[in-house]
């Protein structure tokens, strides 16, 4: 199955998906392939996609008859079966497609969506993400990819120092990427938590964040840092006409699937129950326009402080 210079295809141009969408079109036009077609629920996000070469397409499905890989970057699992619902019911034919899925869907979703695809002679990788948009800028993403051996041949070459800098194989089986990625966002999600419990810890105390930020990026690295200063910048509660850069009703979702399915195992997850509920209330509090790390306003509240730091927004839903 493995291709040479197939049409690529890419939907969901969100604050992840659209720096992975111009790194791979840079990528396409240095090499001098067929210009990435992509689309999207609205149309103006890719305005900067296209000045690099890129190609609209009228819809998806007119984006699945066009391309022999198609990416998806969607923000749940009923996103993401729609539009697989909709190639399989609407194209005469998916024969050889690869479909090449970087969300962060629920193990079952991967497993039912590739045995649907298999059965019209398509297959589905999955090849879930780690890091936010200040690594898709970059091209500096993880990628875990299951799938087939020779359709993920076919895709790593598109991906590797392409949008990632590092790909975990994950075996044939593609739930498997899917259950990493899981997996990894109960540590992400975690962190976030011990971060704004330190910080709050620092402001209560009068030691201040700026050391405590120190600390925590110099003996806990880069993603350790990052959350801090995604605290101390205010942008855990970003302005409302600003996109959150990981949303909080995303990682909600996230911690539902790892929760879920380790409740079915009788496996105890303490930490990320603290978290969901802290981020849970941030939510009811502040509205959708959160960033995941808002579980930090929730513990200012709890310590008697405002959910609002200066440089955050002040209020609103």
């Amino acid at each position: 199955m493995t291709l040479d210079k197939p049409q690529i295809g890419w939907y969901g141009l969100g604050s992840m998906g659209r720096p992975m969408a111009e790194n791979l079109q840079k990528y396409i036009a240095k090499n001098a392939e067929q210009p990435l077609k992509y689309f999207n629920r609205s149309m103006s996000s890719g305005e900067t996609l296209k000045a690099l070469g890129a190609v609209p397409a009228t819809g998806f499905v007119d984006l699945v008859k066009q391309c022999n890989i198609v990416f998806t970057m969607v923000p749940n699992d009923e996103v993401l079966s729609g539009l697989i619902e909709s190639a399989i019911s609407e194209c005469q034919t998916l024969s050889g497609k690869i479909f090449v899925d970087c969300s962060t869907v629920h193990p079952e979703t991967i497993s039912k969506l590739a045995s649907d695809l298999a059965s019209h002679e398509a297959v589905l990788v999955s090849a879930p993400v780690f890091g936010g948009p200040a690594l898709a800028v970059p091209g500096t993403l993880v990628f875990a990819i299951g799938g087939p051996k020779s359709a993920c041949e076919s895709v790593e070459r598109y991906i590797n120092n392409v949008m990632g800098r590092k790909v975990i194989q994950c075996g044939e089986d593609p739930a498997n990427s899917s259950l990493l990625k899981i997996g990894g966002n109960i540590i992400t999600i975690c962190l976030m938590e011990a971060v704004g419990e330190a910080q709050v810890f620092a402001e209560q105390t009068g030691l201040g964040t700026e050391a405590m930020e120190n600390l925590i990026g110099e003996s806990f690295g880069a993603v350790a840092g990052g959350y801090s200063k995604r605290l101390t910048s205010g942008a855990y509660a970003p302005q409302l006409d600003t996109r959150p850069g990981f949303g909080v009703s995303l990682a909600i979702k996230d911690a539902k699937h790892a929760l879920s399915m380790a409740k079915e195992r009788n496996v105890k997850l303490p930490g990320l129950t603290l978290a969901d509920q802290n981020m849970r209330a941030a939510r009811e509090y502040g509205g959708e326009c959160l960033d995941t790390s808002s579980m930090y306003g929730v513990l200012r509240q709890e310590a008697g402080l405002s959910f609002w730091n200066e440089k955050s927004r002040q209020g609103g839903k």
